[in-house]
């Protein structure tokens, strides 16, 4: 995982910061996060033909990831894995809590022969956590506070609160996404919640100068200080036939296609 280091600064920030001489909260993995792409399960590649699949993940209008079938080929892939929120904060600026930043999520079926390739269905899964300064996740750390604004929810996506959790959002592209189509955004922004400046832990000591004269000291900790925070986007795609039973197979999920081809999830 590549590594960006970002200073997070505010006013609250700086003064605790200076009062305690234990410096800013640094967060180190800003822009390097993954974009990962996956596809068929292996148990169910032999059941379908796969042709010229394609899926590109675009972060802000630029393509991040992709993973192609190469046409004419024995199962080549042309593949690329990007990072997201590389782009985050301008050159010379830092990150500002309580702030959104664009970031725009959608993705292409991006097949290089449109003559084969496959019309697909679509599933995000996004995952937001916190690790370490040695990259290891801390589970103690509030996921909620990585605020990503979902937009297109319940028209062109659909949630599956089913499969979701505070870390995890399981995200459904309604539409059948034809080659070289582009599906609406499913996000639109991020920022990190400015509760982050509450997570603290004060403890009071003692503090003699040279003279022996008795000080109490009050030091402020930050909880979430040193740390980073991780958005990971996995894309699955499926080919629009059978697109029940492949849903089934390779998600673990039972979906409706209409007969207008709207996807929906089973209750």
């Amino acid at each position: 995982m590549n590594k960006f280091k970002k200073i997070i600064t505010s006013k609250a920030f700086s003064a605790a910061a200076f009062a305690v001489g234990a410096g800013l909260l640094i967060f180190s993995s800003v822009g390097g996060t993954r974009a990962a792409l996956t596809y068929y399960s292996e148990n169910y590649t032999s059941q379908v033909s796969m042709h010229d699949i394609g899926v590109t993940i675009s972060e802000n209008g630029k393509p991040i990831s992709y993973r192609d079938y190469v046409p004419n080929s024995d199962y080549v892939w042309s593949q690329h894995r990007g990072a997201l929120l590389v782009d985050m904060v301008p050159d010379g600026e830092e990150i500002k809590l309580g702030v959104e930043y664009p970031e725009v999520l959608n993705i292409t079926n991006s097949g290089m022969d449109p003559e084969n390739s496959i019309n697909t269905y679509n599933r995000v899964i996004i995952y937001k956590y916190w690790i370490d300064k040695n990259g290891v996740k801390m589970s103690n750390l509030d996921p909620d506070l990585i605020e990503l604004k979902y937009v297109n929810i319940g028209t062109d996506w659909i949630i599956d609160t089913e499969s979701s959790t505070p870390e995890r959002t399981v995200l459904y592209y309604t539409k059948l996404l034809k080659t070289g189509e582009t599906s609406t955004p499913f996000t639109e922004s991020i920022k990190i919640n400015d509760m982050l400046a509450t997570k603290v832990t004060q403890t009071i000591g003692d503090r003699y100068d040279a003279d022996g004269k008795h000080y109490k000291t009050l030091t402020t900790t930050y909880e979430y200080d040193g740390t980073s925070f991780v958005v990971e986007a996995v894309v699955n795609a499926i080919q629009n036939h059978n697109a029940e039973k492949a849903a089934k197979s390779v998600w673990g999920r039972e979906i409706v296609i209409a007969a207008d081809g709207t996807l929906s999830l089973k209750n």
